[in-house]
């Protein structure tokens, strides 16, 4: 299992800290997440519904007519692989790892390029795969870019998969409203913007037969009634999310001003999480995790990525990278 952000407990056995002790930034997960409504008992007693009530909130709020739900976008981000014969599948070199993790576990040939392919690398690829924004870096494709990139891709039986698990607080660079098309698939997650990422709720956007197969290899009762339940909800609630998309942006922006201030400019980022490029990230992240702060490490390139902490934490943040980045800057010679 590769390294993740949120994995607290690691961090609460290595350091000895107890668990309610801690000021998670490790994940890019909104803290401010979507209300939790009361639930009925029966809920959790009967076997999950069909997903038709959850499916019609989720083409409304992505604004595309084909759509799965699965249990978070990880279920179909593994499924993808084995729908094709072994190919060669390009992505960035700098992203989310499961990605290229799944494609090489089910035999693909996976080649990186650092953050735009050029136009062999494009003509050399059976399928093409980018997180927009990406993660961690949160470089932004543009939308004419990934449908030119898609259009080359499908002319040949190629693929373009966009993960946009970090895409809702700018829903005007998404390809949701393109899908449907063969050889164009979308990835998008309640667990980062609607801060539900234990419901383990996401979909798959795509053309409406290959959706009908991933369908059958997931099979029935892929997401709990509960869940389905505060999906819906949270997918239909314009208010919360314009109020969010208002909060965000402000918050993110605080967040890089506060590790600018201690000689931590972020080199990129989103509205849920900046990115630090570090020589020297692992200590860094240590000496932040012996003052209570988790936060996510990067090997190659050495960085760090901070998510934004709750309301009530961002002094004891500041506190800590004022303490943590006095300590460095006199250890070295």
């Amino acid at each position: 299992m590769l390294e993740h952000g949120g994995n607290l407990q690691q961090a609460v056995q290595q350091y000895g800290r107890p668990l309610t002790d801690w000021l998670d930034v490790s994940t890019g997960i909104n803290p401010q997440h979507y209300p939790i409504p009361a639930l009925a008992p029966a809920l959790f007693q009967r076997l999950p519904p069909a997903t038709d009530t959850l499916h019609a909130a989720a083409r409304t709020y992505y604004g595309c007519q084909h759509v799965l739900a699965c249990a978070g976008s990880q279920a179909a981000l593994q499924l993808l692989p084995t729908l094709r014969a072994p190919c060669r599948v390009t992505m960035p070199r700098t992203m989310y790892q499961e990605h290229a993790h799944a494609w090489q576990r089910a035999e693909h040939q996976v080649q990186f390029f650092e953050q735009t392919p050029d136009s062999d690398t494009l003509n050399q690829s059976d399928v093409l795969l980018v997180c927009n924004p990406n993660n961690p870096t949160g470089h932004v494709y543009h939308p004419d870019t990934l449908l030119d990139w898609h259009a080359q891709l499908a002319a040949r039986g190629g693929w373009l998969v966009v993960d946009e698990a970090f895409m809702d607080s700018t829903p005007q660079h998404s390809l949701a409203s393109h899908t449907g098309q063969a050889g164009l698939w979308v990835l998008r997650s309640l667990g980062k913007f609607f801060g539900l990422a234990g419901l383990r709720v996401g979909f798959l956007l795509g053309e409406p037969t290959a959706l009908a197969q991933v369908e059958s290899l997931l099979g029935p009762w892929t997401i709990t009634g509960p869940s389905q339940m505060i999906a819906s909800q949270a997918l239909a609630d314009h208010d919360w999310q314009q109020l969010m998309r208002g909060h965000l942006p402000a918050q993110s922006r605080q967040l890089a001003q506060v590790l600018s201030q201690h000689g931590l400019k972020p080199a990129g980022g989103t509205d849920l999480f900046q990115y630090v490029l570090h020589p020297a990230s692992r200590e860094l992240q240590q000496a932040l995790a012996k003052e209570g702060i988790w936060t996510r490490y990067f090997e190659s390139p050495s960085a760090l990525r901070f998510g934004l902490p709750p309301a009530n934490e961002w002094s004891r943040l500041a506190q800590a990278l004022r303490h943590v980045t006095q300590q460095l800057s006199n250890s070295q010679p």
